[in-house]
């Protein structure tokens, strides 16, 4: 549940972990263990370390929303971080609906359809791709029959291949699909996931205990296609206001760049191979 206190228990202790004491002007250097220790996270959130350490083993069950605030400015979250700090925390919502298959929106698919010179694809919050244009189809075929980019991401071979940044690109699709699982942690599809990955993949498991959280939002990212070489492309990632959980990542090049050449011929070969628009992924 949304409100599960270990999950809550869980976070504070793997992001007190990963904190820069030196942020807060602590000393840091050498010390025993990562991180800030339990009295400093409560000195800096105003609360007694008896209360914070109550927290992290899971025995206070709801902090207020002031409190909750003063972890995250103590461990110095980002705004996608301490959301979901919010979240852990808060009240639990009403159980969702599970079990229902997602699909991307007609309109949405048709919009998509006309766009030749970006790439695009439409992922929900477990980072399953439910669509994808004709282009986006093209630069991301490494994936094969593989509809989940995070599977895809660490047990696929090529990803290490086609994204020349790899572990940058790891971090961010493991902080992104936990930022999406925090709106339903019990959902049993996230939680089937996210055992096969750390049961398959070291590399997941080892960044999962992070406890990262964070949203696709802009970015460039260098990829190594196996039909055209190397791209350096920019995305933005758009949220879908009618599906709440999906979004909408559309790719572009440079005017004028390597790449805009790149994804020209890229989109000839897909034209040249097949007459399919959008393809669609039911999961």
């Amino acid at each position: 549940m949304t409100g599960d206190m270990g999950l809550l228990a869980q976070f504070l202790r793997a992001r007190r972990a990963a904190a820069d004491p030196q942020v807060h002007g602590l000393p840091g250097g050498e010390r025993r263990t990562p991180g800030l220790r339990r009295e400093e996270v409560a000195m800096l959130a105003g609360v007694s370390t008896d209360y914070y350490i109550r927290l992290e083993q899971g025995r206070d069950r709801r902090p207020s929303p002031q409190v909750v605030d003063a972890l995250a400015g103590a461990l110095a979250l980002g705004e996608d971080a301490a959301a979901h700090l919010r979240t852990l925390a808060g009240p639990v919502p009403p159980r969702k609906a599970r079990g229902r298959r997602e699909y991307a929106h007609a309109s949405l698919v048709r919009l998509m359809d006309d766009w030749h010179t970006n790439p695009a694809l439409i992922f929900d919050r477990r980072l399953n791709q439910l669509a994808a244009n004709p282009l986006g189809e093209a630069l991301f075929d490494w994936m094969g029959e593989e509809t989940n980019l995070v599977t895809a991401v660490f047990l696929n071979p090529a990803a290490r291949t086609f994204y020349r940044d790899w572990p940058q690109i790891a971090e961010n699709c493991t902080a992104a699909l936990r930022a999406g699982a925090g709106a339903d942690p019990d959902d049993p599809a996230t939680i089937a996931l996210i055992g096969e990955l750390s049961l398959k993949s070291p590399d997941f498991a080892q960044l999962w205990a992070r406890h990262d959280v964070r949203n696709k939002v802009a970015e460039t990212k260098r990829f190594r296609h196996h039909l055209v070489g190397d791209l350096e492309l920019d995305y933005q990632s758009l949220t879908v206001n009618s599906s709440p959980g999906q979004q909408l990542v559309v790719y572009q090049a440079a005017p004028a760049s390597p790449a805009a050449d790149a994804l020209a011929l890229l989109g000839s070969h897909r034209l040249g191979t097949t007459t399919d628009s959008v393809k669609e992924h039911r999961p």
